[in-house]
């Protein structure tokens, strides 16, 4: 098992060090991000919230998920892990970008939760005393183009169910 993820690892800090000269930061952010989604399939509170800044942010995928790591964030976490599981959301592709100082990170990807399907999530990560951290995570629903009329109906109507 692990033999596959090692080969994956090396093959792609191989390719990122032909086109890029930042790849020893590329391949920190990249594991700060895989640490954090494998934390949250773990359940493991303190790690998962380790990896983000004090006044780190949670957007879920609700209009109204906007959590402030503390308390809000923190309190749904032990709530949700207290049983030693979380959820599993596997990224398949991933983009990352640096600021010209170098200090912040944005990336976005695509994850896929095998219950609920295909996501994107888009992060902001700073590094705090030379350790990359999440500031920023948000999770939205990747809608197919062709399935958007019937998604947008089905919210509406739920909105308009919510106001009586």
């Amino acid at each position: 098992m692990k033999l596959p993820y090692l080969l994956c690892l090396t093959m792609t800090f191989s390719a990122l060090a032909a086109a890029d000269d930042s790849v020893p930061e590329r391949v920190a952010v990249n594991i700060v991000i895989d640490d954090f989604h494998a934390a949250a399939a773990a359940g493991n509170r303190s790690e998962y919230l380790g990896l983000m800044t004090d006044d780190g942010v949670f957007l879920g995928t609700d209009e109204w998920e906007r959590w402030p790591k503390q308390p809000e964030f923190t309190d749904y976490v032990d709530a949700a892990f207290k049983d030693g599981t979380g959820w599993t959301f596997a990224p398949v592709e991933r983009t990352i970008a640096f600021s010209a100082a170098g200090d912040t990170a944005w990336f976005d990807e695509v994850v896929v939760s095998e219950q609920y399907g295909r996501f994107r999530g888009t992060g902001v990560l700073s590094r705090e005393d030379g350790q990359w951290r999440i500031a920023h995570y948000a999770l939205s629903f990747l809608i197919l183009n062709e399935n958007w009329d019937e998604v947008s109906a089905l919210t509406r109507k739920t909105l308009e169910a919510k106001k009586q």
